[in-house]
């Protein structure tokens, strides 16, 4: 039913109408101010110049201070995904509502002046919708999101979830009893989630936000006060910031948007707004000199992980010139995880995997890091490789060819979102404009995102792409972190070990990499052409079966999933029950 949310340190960047018309059984409803679509800026003339907002997208605000944004798309067919946005999570708990925040979140689903408590799960699962998949919510640090996804055939069914949505806006009950119920089902989340990954969370993640408020505000919250809080604290969370300044409504579906605008209209323009609200305080990660280290262990672990965090300065991004810098950000990752990926293959590699990223840490807050998942018994091994690789790129260096080659790779990639822009689901576009709402993340559109990857990275010199290791990995507001496995035989370096393979890789000698990378084609010389020599039609699961002249079959399968996209899949019979004993073990 719900969810504790906490973002990861990296989160990657790097990464599109129609509609059954819904006749809403609605009464005429007030019209919000700003509800006309959005118009992309004219922007793309400077770099000074607003990032241009989606014009699919429908962004207004009501009067009093609810946010909206709508959104025409058929993929699903007949599906709408609707979601309550509040800029609010356990940050903001009193020191007596640790906790308080997340149990709000469950209280949703435990009774609203509309809905009892099992009214609202009969009703959804009346309309075909499940708990989990189609019913949903999480907190997290800063935020809690709550999620529906609802048919569109039927418009009572559409008008109903927007009363769902407003219910948890401002009308929860609170009934003492459902909330003496509800304690013990959180205590009993309390206690199961404190599994391997969390306990080591929990050691860990006060050591990353060390010295900030985050260290000692985890969703869960602590079990005294979750066992012992008087109602009035809970209420008092829900009043407090459950309130329309900080409320936004999401709606991406197979719909008329103009009908979904006039519903969201009709469901919360009533909300009042507070009167002399509390502030919406932004808490800062203090920084510090050097490295911070944090190696924990835990029997019920079974694998090791490595991260080396920097934490960096929240950016906005909100101007064409402040997207570019970002897309230099993104080819200078996507380089060096390739190399990575690279020492990755090599038989003694001493990770799994391997790689970095610069994302949102939380929200006044990023940090760009590597994280691996070492071998057995090669912490210290991995630490030295991924330092010593990123000292190679601050001394060194990328290539020419490396970096024409992501370029290359980047447009790609762009240019096949966008021809797959017609195939998106809702939900990813519903995600974009949560972000968007909460941490004011870019949604320009894929058709924008094309024009600006291709004026941009032709732009783009070596010279600007390397400056980025000098700035980024620095010994100031460092953190690295150790999870590994508690058993017998297996040693876990200590401080003092890593801190000597952090000294050992900063003088390293290294050498300027080489790109080996062949740009011969994959066949020098293509084979003769064979021909088709039977066909047959599967007409049930519109499969059609060719057969080859040198015997091969091939089944193949028009789809609409996406555009712009071919998977072959080549099979053949055999395998290791055909080879001989003296070759089995190579065939394995």
């Amino acid at each position: 039913m719900t969810c504790i949310h906490l973002r990861s340190p990296f989160r990657r960047r790097l990464t599109q109408v129609g509609g059954a018309a819904l006749a809403l059984a609605a009464a005429a409803t007030p019209v919000p101010r700003s509800a006309s679509a959005q118009e992309p800026a004219a922007p793309l003339a400077g770099e000074e110049s607003p990032l241009p907002i989606d014009p699919a997208v429908r962004i207004g605000t009501l009067d009093n201070g609810i946010r909206y944004y709508i959104r025409e798309n058929g993929r699903p067919e007949g599906r709408a995904e609707l979601r309550l946005v509040v800029d609010a999570g356990s940050i903001l708990e009193d020191d007596d509502q640790l906790g308080l925040a997340h149990f709000v979140e469950h209280m949703a689903f435990n009774g609203s002046e509309h809905f009892s408590k099992q009214e609202l799960i009969d009703y959804m699962e009346s309309i075909g919708m499940r708990m989990g998949p189609h019913v949903n919510a999480y907190t997290g640090f800063d935020e809690t999101v709550y999620m529906l996804t609802v048919p569109t055939d039927d418009p009572q069914a559409v008008a109903t979830a927007f009363q769902i949505l407003e219910d948890w806006a401002h009308l929860l009950s609170f009934d003492p009893q459902e909330v003496e119920k509800e304690r013990g089902v959180v205590i009993e989340e309390w206690r199961l989630r404190l599994g391997a990954l969390n306990r080591i969370q929990e050691r860990q993640w006060p050591v990353l936000f060390h010295g900030s408020r985050y260290a000692d505000r985890f969703p869960i919250g602590e079990k005294e006060i979750l066992e012992g809080f008087a109602h009035e604290d809970l209420e008092r969370f829900y009043a407090d910031w459950y309130r329309p300044d900080l409320m936004a409504v999401v709606a991406v579906g197979d719909f008329a948007a103009e009908e979904v605008e006039s519903l969201i209209g009709g469901r919360f323009s009533g909300i009042a707004p507070v009167d002399d609200p509390r502030p919406r305080a932004v808490f800062d990660v203090p920084d510090h000199p050097g490295t911070l280290f944090s190696i924990a262990t835990d029997p019920e672990l079974t694998f090791t992980q490595l991260q080396v965090i920097h934490k960096q300065p929240f950016r906005p991004l909100r101007t064409v010139g402040e997207y570019r810098q970002r897309v230099v950000e993104w080819l200078y990752t996507a380089m060096l995880n390739a190399r990575f990926f690279e020492i990755g293959q090599e038989p003694d590699a001493p990770f799994a995997f391997a790689g970095h990223g610069q994302g949102a840490l939380v929200r006044s807050k990023e940090s760009y890091g590597f994280f691996a998942q070492p071998k057995e018994g090669r912490v210290e091994e991995t630490l030295r490789t991924l330092l010593v690789e990123g000292e190679r790129v601050a001394r060194h260096g990328f290539t020419e060819t490396e970096l024409e080659r992501q370029k290359a790779e980047v447009l790609r990639a762009t240019e096949h979102r966008y021809d797959d822009r017609e195939t998106r689901e809702s939900a990813a576009f519903a995600a974009e404009y949560v972000s968007h709402f909460l941490r004011g993340s870019p949604i320009p559109g894929v058709e924008n995102d094309l024009e600006l990857y291709r004026r941009f990275l032709p732009t783009v010199t070596l010279e600007e792409v390397n400056r980025l290791a000098d700035a980024w990995i620095v010994e100031e507001n460092r953190v690295i972190l150790v999870a590994a496995p508690e058993k017998k035989g297996l040693e876990v370096p200590d401080e003092s070990a890593l801190l000597a393979v952090v000294a050992e890789a900063g003088s390293a000698e290294t050498e300027p990499y080489v790109d080996a990378a062949s740009d011969l084609p994959l066949l020098a010389a293509p084979p003769e052409p064979g021909e088709i020599v039977a066909e047959e039609r599967l007409e049930e699961i519109g499969v059609t079966v060719w057969e080859l002249s040198n015997g091969a079959r091939v089944l193949l399968k028009p789809t609409d999933f996406e555009d712009d996209q071919i998977i072959l899949r080549s099979v053949s019979n055999g395998g290791s029950s055909l080879a001989s004993d003296e070759d089995f073990l190579a065939v394995a």
